[in-house]
């Protein structure tokens, strides 16, 4: 089920927030008579993350109910292993129990996502004919499997208690909002939460502000910018101008897919009493590589730091092992977006300009004007997006050949005419990447006069937008997810 769909909106969310608001208050009522309020209202988080828990499982089992089971299967795994990792911490069987417990993590995320890249590469060697499985791949694996290894390695650390209620640790690795594509929520963000949270006007306010702009991003502008993407690749008159149209409408799609479903997840989030951590925090406002790996995908780039790269050593060893640290973090970075050699290429190819930025570029990136170092970083990020997006090997190298001249005219008529269609929303999607909007918006807000007006003007403006969305879907207009396949 797509968030962005009319399913969700006006179906599946308006019947789990009645049930999710409504149920706790009335059972707090009834319990108010009959028990002191400080018992009372500790019921009301559980309750929530029981009506949390039904739904999610729900909303991930409308698409493919038969992979439930392994959902339901890595909630008991990861429940069982947490409270033996906790039990015998500090002795070897703490560290046998984390060992199978990551192990049959990455099993399971192995075999589904990774078997037939592996019997397609031992075919292409050996010259086997080793027949594919064709397994398909269950939605936001990637994503639970990593929350679920934060898990029990936080147990391990003693970062972290171990959840006794099942009830609450299945709700927060099945939670809707942030199931499917993030952000990767580690369980130290809302153990609190999961225990005692408060529902607000305010926070409700916010997160259906938050939700809305999200899906506004995602529908009137990434989903256009995909459709542009489709049309090049169906096109029979490609040109060098019309490659790298396509290149920076993609690397712009991407960033509004994936940062809107971040928005819509934050803002459910807030809606049902959670704070999840900040994913994307204007990425292509970089002036460095290593500054775009901490504003985009934040809560990825921090997973990978803080259980491989510094449990490797980080930077704290050898040059040659920080070398080997890095390659190894983005060798798997790759690898986990998908099972495609593009993918390995497209982490190694970070791995590289960190690298170079590290060991030969330190200390000149500061100093150069800005203009170039974003040219710079721009330039790279969308080739490596290029790269990312290609169906193999073979057509990433003919996509970039063709950017830079390889046996296609310069321009066409074809692309004069998408240049003329699509040149405006491209324009407001380069303006929308930037932090202009939100800086002109909260200057506004501070303004005693602006302020008033800001104020009136948002619910209005929100609901224009919801409106817009709708009507777009109601047209059938494209409507992917990229994330949906990592």
């Amino acid at each position: 089920m797509l968030f962005s769909s009319i399913t969700f909106l006006y179906y599946f969310l308006p019947i789990m927030l009645a049930i999710y608001l409504i149920v706790p208050a009335i059972l707090k009522l009834i319990l108010n008579r009959f028990m002191p309020p400080a018992v009372s209202n500790s019921w009301s988080p559980a309750v929530q993350n029981g009506i949390l828990l039904v739904f999610s499982l729900i909303f991930y089992g409308w698409g493919e109910p038969v992979y439930l089971i392994l959902m339901v299967m890595s909630i008991a795994l990861g429940y069982v292993f947490g409270l033996l990792i906790e039990k015998f911490r500090g002795g070897k069987r703490s560290k046998i129990c984390l060992i199978i417990s990551v192990a049959l993590s990455l099993a399971m995320l192995g075999y589904f996502k990774y078997t037939d890249f592996f019997i397609e590469n031992i075919n292409s060697v050996t010259g086997l004919e080793i027949p594919l499985l064709r397994i398909a791949l269950p939605i936001g694996i990637s994503f639970y499997t990593f929350q679920i290894i934060s898990y029990v390695a936080d147990i391990y650390r003693g970062e972290a208690q171990a959840q006794r209620n099942i009830i609450n640790f299945g709700a927060y690795v099945s939670m809707f909002p942030q199931l499917i594509a993030g952000p990767i929520v580690r369980y130290t963000d809302v153990a609190a939460q999961l225990k005692d949270r408060s529902i607000t006007a305010e926070g409700l306010y916010c997160g259906a502000c938050r939700f809305i702009v999200g899906l506004a991003k995602k529908v009137l502008i990434s989903n256009r910018l995909g459709l542009l993407c489709s049309i090049f690749r169906e096109s029979d008159e490609k040109s060098v101008v019309f490659y790298w149209l396509y290149a920076v409408a993609f690397t712009l799609h991407i960033y509004f897919d994936f940062s809107g479903y971040s928005d819509m997840a934050i803002g459910l989030g807030k809606i049902l009493g959670f704070s999840f951590p900040e994913n994307f925090n204007y990425p292509y406002i970089s002036h460095s590589i290593t500054e775009f790996w901490r504003r985009w995908h934040i809560s990825l780039g921090s997973w990978f730091r803080d259980y491989v790269y510094i449990p490797l050593g980080g930077n704290r060893v050898s040059k040659l092992c920080h070398v080997r640290n890095i390659l190894v973090v983005w060798l798997l970075t790759g690898l986990w977006h998908g099972a495609e050699w593009n993918f390995v290429c497209w982490g190694l190819m970070f791995a590289v300009l960190l690298l170079v930025e590290k060991k030969l570029l330190s200390g000149v990136l500061s100093k150069i004007p800005h203009a170039f170092s974003s040219v710079y970083v721009m330039f790279f990020v969308t080739l490596s997006f290029v790269i990312f997006n290609a169906d193999g090997m073979a057509q990433a190298i003919s996509d970039i050949g063709g950017m830079f001249g390889g046996g296609v005219p310069l321009i066409s008529d074809e692309t004069w005419y998408y240049l003329r269609s699509f040149g405006v929303l491209i324009a407001v999607s380069i303006f929308g990447c930037t932090p202009i909007v939100h800086k002109l918006a909260e200057k506004a807000r501070k303004s005693e006069r602006l302020g008033v007006i800001m104020s009136a003007a948002e619910p209005a403006v929100m609901i224009i937008l919801l409106l817009a969305a709708t009507a777009y879907l109601v047209d059938g207009s494209f409507n992917p997810f990229l994330y949906f396949r990592f």
